[in-house]
């Protein structure tokens, strides 16, 4: 029972949950997509996180490459950074981050969206690779 409550990676979410806050007391709401994914590099820069931005993950039929996820960052090689603008999240936007996951074996997706009220973040396990 205690493997089933336990956060994964806490220190490193809780890292990454507060640049989101500090680039949202910033700039605050409205912007495009495109400036809060700037502005998210720049501080993981600043904090010295390691991170890749828009890596590409092939996706296979038969041998065959049928298409390719380009999820926003990646993390320490460990957790995947999804970064949105709009009032909520819906199944669309939980559906691709875990297709993102079990692509890459990852455990750990985190949406983070940025709204009129502020910051919200929905963390997103992957079971399979628990």
């Amino acid at each position: 029972m205690e493997e089933e409550t336990k956060i994964i990676y806490p220190e490193l979410s809780y890292k990454i949950i507060g640049i989101a806050y500090k680039i949202f007391n910033t700039l605050g709401f409205g912007h495009k997509e495109i400036f809060y994914q700037r502005a998210f590099a720049n501080e993981l820069q600043d904090s010295k996180i390691n991170f890749k931005r828009e890596s590409r993950y092939p996706i296979f039929y038969k041998n065959k490459t049928i298409g390719t996820y380009i999820p926003d960052f990646l993390i320490e090689d460990k957790i995947i950074v999804e970064l949105k603008v709009r009032p909520k999240i819906g199944y669309t936007h939980i559906k691709q981050t875990l297709n993102y996951l079990r692509t890459t074996n990852l455990k750990l997706a985190i949406i983070i969206y940025f709204t009129k009220e502020g910051v919200k973040s929905r963390r997103i396990v992957n079971i399979q690779n628990n």
